[in-house]
């Protein structure tokens, strides 16, 4: 298990078990990105692992008072004033490639997620209140009999997200909506940020079931060592995955009876403008800021991050807008550095052929990550990333459907009321959002993710059913 690094500076990464904070230096790895040692206690199975005989600490805590406690938790989640954050914020940076300006400004989004309006109705679209998380709740079908039904906690193990420090505080509200036992493994992209919300739940209430429900650990994905006694339906029902396509094929292969996986699989996304954009050289420039903003959502290290733009217009038309594309890629953002992280090896050499291919291809940019644009008649054979965009000239916005699969997860249209032009194409090849332009990063409260309803996955649905057999 243990990595020997050619740093010697280490940095430590506490655990989390059941209420309680743990250190040690017991193990090392290297983190994803930049190779930066790290050094965790020892995992402890037995106390990671609470036995299925035993009810978990929040299995009947109401859902109000659950709510309440998160909205407490909101309210010292505040940069300035939580040394957590501070601490997470500063040990992030120096392992995350996103730069630490972003880091910081997702630090300063919690607010949104943790208020009780947001969280009431997000239990409301999924359950259609807190009843049926709270308790058996009788029904009668058409036939006069009766039974009842309980959204009932569930168990379970969550790899979460490395690409964002926003997604630790998402999943740990989504785990204490559903009540159940959670074990977090931490991402060496970012195993510093649930640490830190989990150690702020602790100051408000040591004690909270909702808290000793919950553990967070590191160790390196598919270390077979753990997984082999982490993955087992006998101590988990279900494995949350967030990854990359690796990290899910590995995940999937402990999958069996009574251990399933609910996978937030790579998603892919893409944009279509319409030829409204074309009305003014005003109207370009801001579609185009307006598409730039959705590509370098994080660098595009995020599945809403478009990778292709599909452009209703003509050829002279297009080849403009991808001019202003490029030059707005170069921009800071909230979530987007000007320059980001270079091009890999394997797009640079791509795309240094295609330069001798005009008309049918043409290039804006170059390889400094400020931005590259490559316009072709058909789609690039390379994976577009770290802010590198194939523009797709199209006759008409439905044509642009031909290029969605059912791995493209958002699609931003341009103009506005022309999605219902396309939604249901869109729908057909298996794309699972439709937003405005510029939009990809924000969302509404409630929607389905990834083509479900992620909360109503996570528990386990459990029937008492009272009917009575007629037969001999």
């Amino acid at each position: 298990m243990t990595v020997t690094a050619p740093a010697t500076t280490r940095i430590r990464v506490p655990h989390f078990v059941r209420g309680r904070l743990e250190w040690g230096e017991d193990n090392e790895y290297l983190s994803r990105d930049f190779g930066v040692p790290l050094v965790t206690p020892r995992l402890r199975f037995d106390e990671l692992i609470p036995p299925r005989s035993e009810p978990g600490p929040a299995f009947d805590v109401p859902v109000a008072e659950i709510i309440d406690y998160l909205v407490e938790l909101g309210k010292h989640l505040v940069l300035e004033k939580n040394e957590y954050l501070q601490e997470s914020l500063e040990m992030t940076a120096q392992v995350s490639a996103l730069p630490r300006r972003v880091i910081e400004n997702t630090y300063h989004r919690p607010g949104e997620y943790l208020t009780r309006e947001t969280l009431e109705y997000r239990v409301a679209r999924t359950f259609g209140g807190p009843e049926i998380l709270d308790g058996w709740v009788e029904h009668t079908d058409p036939m006069g009999r009766v039974s009842r039904v309980r959204a009932f906690p569930p168990r379970l193990v969550h790899m979460l997200a490395g690409n964002s420090p926003s997604g630790a505080i998402t999943s740990i509200a989504d785990a204490a909506l559903v009540k159940g036992v959670h074990l977090f493994k931490l991402p060496s992209g970012d195993p510093f940020t649930t640490v830190a919300v989990l150690r702020t739940m602790a100051d408000i209430d040591p004690d909270h079931p909702v808290l000793r429900s919950m553990s967070a650990v590191y160790w390196r994905g598919g270390d077979a060592s753990v997984e082999n006694v982490v993955y087992r339906s006998q101590y988990f029902d279900k494995l949350v995955a967030w990854g990359g396509g690796a990290a899910i094929q590995n995940a999937a292969k402990y999958t069996g009876p009574g251990f399933h996986l609910i996978a937030f699989d790579p998603k892919v996304s893409m944009a279509i403008v319409g030829r409204e954009a074309f009305e003014s050289e005003q109207t370009l420039r801001r579609v185009a800021d307006l598409a730039a903003a959705d590509v370098s959502i994080f660098n595009q290290d995020a599945c809403v991050a478009p990778r292709q733009i599909c452009v209703e217009g003509k050829l002279d038309q297009v080849d403009r807008f991808c001019e202003l594309l490029c030059a707005a890629l170069g921009e800071d953002r909230e979530f987007a550095s000007a320059v980001g992280p270079k091009p890999p090896a394997e797009i640079r050499e791509a795309v240094d052929g295609l330069r001798y291919l005009e008309p049918d291809y043409r290039v804006w940019g170059g390889f400094d990550g400020r931005g590259l644009v490559v316009r072709s008649l058909e789609p690039v054979d390379f994976h577009p990333t770290n802010k590198t965009v194939n523009v797709l000239p199209v006759r008409s916005i439905v044509d642009a459907a031909q290029y969605a699969t059912v791995a493209t997860q958002t699609v931003g249209v341009f103009p506005t009321h022309r999605k219902a032009e396309v939604r249901d194409q869109l729908a057909t090849a298996g794309v699972q959002r439709v937003v405005r332009l510029g939009s990809a990063l924000s969302g509404s409260a409630g929607n389905p993710h990834d083509g479900m309803y992620p909360l109503h996955r996570f528990v386990n649905w459990v029937a008492d059913d009272d009917t009575c057999s007629t037969s001999p």
